[in-house]
């Protein structure tokens, strides 16, 4: 058996390929011997800062939740699929807090909820940027065997955009703008076209992302400087995917009057600036999107039949021993899309 390595943060700075013991299931958990992880903007800001948004490293974090993988041992107490099964991973786990209610359909908005991966609560909820990690069997869902890997690696960023396009409602007809290309950006896209939009137009600094938008389909692109381009969109919905203030301002500029503007991308915590004398005389419905709930069935459904082309948004893979150097490549938005760790080598 191949030494079990991991991709470990220890430290803004401090990201580490090493060995990690052997993962030691409960009965209702599975080994799953992972094939491919994708890097995330939340894996790079651990690796950078030492913490994302207002999740602070603590102690060393195994990376990663955005994973796929075969099952290599089921689990004892007879639940979940048999050996050989191919899987992707939800990695969300809702949990309750006393006195803070939320809504029993959107267990993503539980307050105390933990996602694989994540420094937001201490001890921190491992990831599963492994060869081979134990993960709970509600967590699997089967793959199809027509869905080729590296699409199947896309599984759960895709299931954040499609959750972020069905919070504007139905967008069928409509025009849609999206903020930022990058890989979240880029699954807005393809999630939008999907669902029926008239048109997408997406916006982006570098021309590599604005020509990998092109690539899945968009009608038209604009460099994210173009400011009056963009209020010139007028669009029915937008997806703010960037995750920035100038990108929320230009969400704001780019939606038509009566407009709704989905706030995909997370932005930086505390107080930002924000131009709400545009939003209020324009009546913009603002919606925010949090990660997603069952939306990631409805994800491999659609890549199983052929309905959602995510083709071009991943532009990188390397093997997990080359962790540091996948993230490199992962933090130039103009070199790359979606950037997979093979775990398999």
């Amino acid at each position: 058996m191949t030494e079990n390595l991991g991709v470990v943060a220890h430290a803004a700075g401090d990201l580490r390929v090493q060995a990690l013991p052997e993962p030691e299931p409960t009965a209702d958990e599975a080994v799953i011997a992972i094939a491919y992880g994708g890097v995330c903007g939340s894996d790079l800001h651990y690796w950078l800062h030492g913490a994302a948004g207002t999740s602070i490293l603590r102690a060393p974090l195994l990376l990663g939740h955005e994973v796929i993988g075969t099952v290599e041992r089921a689990a004892a107490d007879g639940s979940g699929p048999a050996v050989g099964t191919p899987v992707a991973v939800h990695p969300g786990t809702p949990h309750g807090v006393d006195g803070v209610p939320y809504p029993a359909k959107s267990p993503n908005l539980a307050p105390a909820g933990t996602y694989l991966g994540s420094a937001a609560h201490f001890p921190h909820c491992e990831g599963a940027f492994a060869r081979r990690v134990a993960l709970p069997t509600r967590m699997l869902r089967i793959l199809p065997a027509n869905i080729d890997p590296r699409d199947a690696a896309l599984i759960e960023p895709a299931a954040v955009a499609w959750h972020g396009v069905a919070r504007a409602g139905d967008v069928a007809g409509k025009r849609v703008a999206v903020i930022g290309a990058g890989p979240i950006g880029l699954l807005a896209v393809a999630v939008a076209l999907h669902h029926g939009a008239a048109t997408v137009v997406a916006t982006d600094i570098a021309a590599e992302a604005r020509e990998r938008a092109l690539a899945l389909g968009a009608a038209a692109v604009l460099d994210a400087r173009e400011s009056e381009e963009i209020a010139a969109l007028h669009a029915d919905v937008v997806i703010e995917s960037s995750g920035t203030v100038p990108g929320l301002h230009a969400a704001v500029d780019a939606a038509g009057r009566g407009g709704i503007v989905v706030m995909l991308g997370l932005q930086r915590a505390g107080d930002i600036d924000f131009p709400a004398a545009q939003a209020i005389t324009r009546e913009l419905d603002l919606r925010g999107a949090l990660r997603f709930n069952d939306e990631i069935d409805e994800v491999i459904a659609a890549l199983a039949d052929g309905s959602l082309n995510v083709r071009g948004v991943v532009t990188h893979v390397l093997p997990a021993a080359d962790a540091l150097e996948a993230f490199e490549i992962a933090r130039d938005s103009a070199a790359s899309g979606k950037v997979l760790l093979d775990f398999r080598t």
